[in-house]
C-alpha cells in the first residue's frame, strides 16, 4: 500500500470552479488517474475515504463536486433529511454540464506530471454510478465501475432520452454493481442494462448481490453489505488493474 497525501483544489471547468478532492501516492513514477463521483450527499467523508483507498492502492484520484453549481460546498450525511436534501441538488443536474465538470478533472489528471495518459478510471455511487455511466462515453475513460446508479435505464440528468441510450457511446470496459434487495432500482432494469451492453458489444461485467440494498457499499450507511462491498472492492480493483496498468 502507498503512502499518499491528500490536498483540496480547484477545477477550472470553463463557466464555474469545481471543488475537488485529490489524493496521491507520495513515492515519485508515475500512476493510473481515476475520476471518483459521489453520491447525492456530496464528497463526504465516504467519497474521501474512497479516493484515498485507491491512492493507497498505487493511483491518482480526484473526487470533483458535481453540485458545485447547485450547492458550493455541500456535504451530507445518511440521514432522511440529509437524504431529501441531496435528492433535491441531483434533480437541478444536466448531464451535458456534469460531463463537463467531469472533463476537467480528466483535465486536471492529465496535467499532473506524474500520471500515466493512457487511459483513465471512473468510479461512481449511488447518483455518481449513474454519472459513472454516462462518463464512461469519455474519450479519455478506459475503465468504469458504476454501483447501484438509479434510473439508468428510464431517465438522464437533465431530461431527454435515458442514459441507457449512450450505451454504444461506452469507450472502455464497464463493471456495474447492484443489489437484489435495492427498492431504488428494479432487477428488470438491471437485465435491460445487461441487454444493451451486451447488444452494443460494450466489454461489461454485471455484479448481482443477493440480500444487498442500495447503498451496501458504504460503510457508513445502515444497508452497508460488507460481504458484498469486500467482493465488489476486489471486482473494481481487478478491473484497473487489468485496464490502467497495462
Amino acid at each position: 500500500m502507498s503512502e499518499i497525501k491528500t490536498e483540496e483544489i480547484k477545477l477550472n471547468a470553463g463557466d464555474v470552479q469545481v471543488d475537488a478532492h485529490l489524493a496521491q501516492p507520495t513515492t515519485s513514477g508515475t500512476y493510473p488517474g481515476v475520476i471518483v463521483i459521489q453520491e447525492v450527499f456530496g464528497v463526504n467523508d465516504h467519497i474521501k475515504d474512497v479516493t484515498q483507498r485507491l491512492a493507497k492502492e498505487g493511483y491518482i484520484a480526484i473526487a470533483p463536486a458535481i453540485y458545485q453549481r447547485q450547492a458550493p460546498g455541500f456535504t451530507a450525511g445518511y440521514t432522511a433529511e440529509d437524504l431529501e436534501i441531496g435528492r433535491k441538488y441531483k434533480e437541478q443536474t444536466k448531464a451535458s454540464e456534469l460531463l463537463n465538470d467531469i472533463q476537467s478533472a480528466i483535465d486536471h489528471l492529465k496535467s499532473l506530471p506524474n500520471c500515466q495518459g493512457n487511459g483513465l478510471g471512473c468510479i461512481g455511487f449511488c447518483f455518481g454510478g449513474h454519472v459513472a455511466y454516462l462518463a464512461a462515453t469519455l474519450d479519455d475513460i478506459s475503465a468504469t465501475a458504476s454501483f447501484y446508479g438509479a434510473g439508468i435505464a428510464t431517465e438522464t440528468p437533465g431530461g431527454g432520452e435515458p442514459t441507457i441510450t449512450r450505451t454504444k457511446d461506452i469507450k472502455g470496459t464497464i463493471y456495474a454493481f447492484f443489489g437484489t434487495e435495492d427498492p431504488l432500482i428494479p432487477l428488470e432494469q438491471v437485465d435491460q442494462i445487461e441487454a444493451e451492453l451486451k447488444k452494443q458489444n460494450i466489454p461489461h461485467r454485471i455484479f448481482r448481490y443477493d440480500r444487498a440494498d442500495h447503498g451496501f457499499f458504504c460503510d457508513q450507511r445502515a444497508s452497508y453489505h460488507p460481504t458484498a462491498a469486500q467482493d465488489a472492492w476486489e471486482r473494481v480493483k481487478g478491473l484497473f488493474q487489468e485496464i490502467l496498468k497495462q
